[in-house]
């Protein structure tokens, strides 16, 4: 049986290493890989993206061991079409402010050199209203919102406490995203 694609990635940059490494994931592949009972269609996403805590961030620059095993794990899963693609700094993405207490280990794949966690679900939630109304990540967020009965109540709050990047077009798509997200909540 062929590995889901955020394994596999992660795999390969694993038998890369020779240190630890923590990652923390965001996007499909920290739905996949961060919960149970997750459609079978989050196993398909072609890339793994992360977040640096900004303490982790000048340590990870410096880590040239890491960026060597990355460059070398994506040159082999290139005929694959996936890849370990955007690491973002924290400052980059919509999260609550105290994102990195809540984050929640990921248990597999089975590694030896990677540490995985991913933020906590209200977190992937405000990470994935970066794209605004986009359905494919309203689908995501209503799945989220789903499964752990996340109340118009929590939302507010994290709504309330969240980072916005300075960036106009991120800005606006937050506030569209915020009424449809909301009112997913009021359903629960």
């Amino acid at each position: 049986m062929q590995a889901d694609n955020p394994s596999l990635i992660l795999q390969t940059l694993d038998a890369r290493l020779n240190h630890e490494v923590e990652l923390t994931l965001i996007g499909k592949s920290a739905l996949w890989l961060g919960f149970d009972d997750v459609p079978l269609a989050y196993s398909v996403t072609q890339d793994v993206d992360t977040v640096v805590p900004a303490q982790q961030s000048e340590q990870m620059n410096d880590d040239l061991a890491f960026w060597d095993a990355l460059t070398a794990a994506n040159a082999e899963l290139q005929p694959l079409g996936i890849y370990l693609t955007h690491i973002f700094e924290e400052w980059q993405i919509i999260m609550r402010r105290e994102w990195l207490i809540h984050r929640v280990p990921i248990t597999r794949p089975a590694l030896t050199y990677l540490r995985l966690f991913r933020p906590a679900t209200l977190d992937l939630i405000l990470s994935k209203m970066m794209r605004g109304d986009d359905p494919q990540h309203m689908e995501e967020i209503r799945w989220m919102i789903d499964l752990e009965k996340i109340s118009a109540h929590d939302l507010e709050t994290a709504f309330a406490s969240a980072h916005v990047p300075e960036d106009e077009e991120v800005v606006q798509a937050f506030e569209v995203a915020k009424s449809c997200v909301f009112a997913m909540a009021q359903k629960v």
